[in-house]
């Protein structure tokens, strides 16, 4: 994908900065986001360098969101509230930005005629059913107000295509790493948050007994399979992920074991809406638009201490 005009909503955050950074190499690429979850010191050195522009703003909003996508030739659409337990306590503003919020989003792209969004979506949406591999054509069981959140945008993006001819992919993202990711929220992800204990002296916390599983993807080959998406004709639904799956347990001492640190866990209550097991059949993406993942776990996490211990 080259010289093409592009809007990362959310692209102050996690996943959504990794895909700036990588789009702006070769695009003109707007970086639309409230600063709600996502940070300005994400993307400040793309900004100061003039790479991406920036526009603060909230998917809330459908006048700013029509306006930013004039002449735009790709969206992806990142912007969320990232959480299940804010989802629970607060699902009101969940169904806001993530259900309303995607909705302007499309209803932009489609005025503006833009020529596909790619939506991130999430496994969430499958819940707890036993099934693994959890496979696309499988009925969703969401368990939180987030998951429902996440399906209503795929459903969304259906209907857009089917009614209005835009095309759309949503990519349901299992459990993304990487640089950028913030270990300092409430609600930090798993591998983050192992990590800044570790290097801040502190024992590791894991809710329940540690051997639910989940299945871990390194943001580059999440940002690659957004790239391969978004310039192929695919259209749907498509799982993003390794296609393996590793405990808890074995997470924490795989951490561990990479940064020189034994420093013991600490297990805690379950959390409420969290899966039990996860596991992705990546096979749909491979053979529509080539996810082959390059990072193994080993590999990822070495790359993200490293990205960690700079900070």
């Amino acid at each position: 994908m080259k010289s093409k005009k592009i809007v990362v909503t959310g692209g102050a955050g996690f996943i959504g900065s990794n895909l700036a950074r990588a789009l702006a190499i070769d695009n003109h690429v707007v970086v639309f986001d409230d600063l709600s979850t996502g940070h300005l010191e994400n993307i400040k050195d793309l900004i100061d360098s003039n790479k991406i522009d920036f526009i603060k703003g909230n998917i809330a909003g459908i006048d700013i969101l029509k306006k930013t996508f004039q002449g735009v030739d790709y969206v992806f659409h990142e912007a969320a509230i990232p959480s299940v337990p804010k989802s629970i306590s607060d699902p009101l503003q969940s169904n806001l930005i993530n259900v309303k919020g995607t909705l302007n989003v499309l209803v932009a792209a489609r005025d503006n005629a833009v020529k596909k969004v790619v939506y991130a979506s999430s496994s969430s949406v499958y819940g707890n059913t036993p099934t693994l591999p959890k496979k696309e054509d499988m009925r969703p069981d969401p368990l939180s107000p987030y998951a429902v959140g996440k399906l209503s945008g795929e459903h969304y993006c259906h209907v857009f295509t089917q009614a209005y001819g835009l095309p759309t992919v949503a990519l349901r993202y299992f459990n993304v790493y990487g640089p950028y990711q913030d270990p300092k929220s409430e609600y930090a992800a798993v591998i983050p948050n192992f990590i800044a204990r570790i290097l801040g002296g502190h024992p590791l916390i894991i809710y329940g007994d540690g051997e639910q599983t989940r299945d871990f993807i390194f943001v580059d080959d999440v940002v690659r399979a957004n790239i391969l998406a978004a310039g192929c004709s695919a259209i749907g639904v498509f799982n993003i992920a390794g296609g393996k799956r590793v405990s808890m347990n074995d997470l924490a001492k795989s951490i561990m074991t990479i940064c020189e640190k034994d420093l013991g866990i600490i297990h805690e209550k379950p959390r409420l809406g969290d899966v039990r097991h996860s596991l992705a059949d990546i096979s749909k993406a491979k053979e529509k638009f080539n996810h082959v993942p390059k990072f193994s776990l080993t590999d990822g996490l070495k790359e993200t201490i490293k990205w960690f211990q700079k900070q």
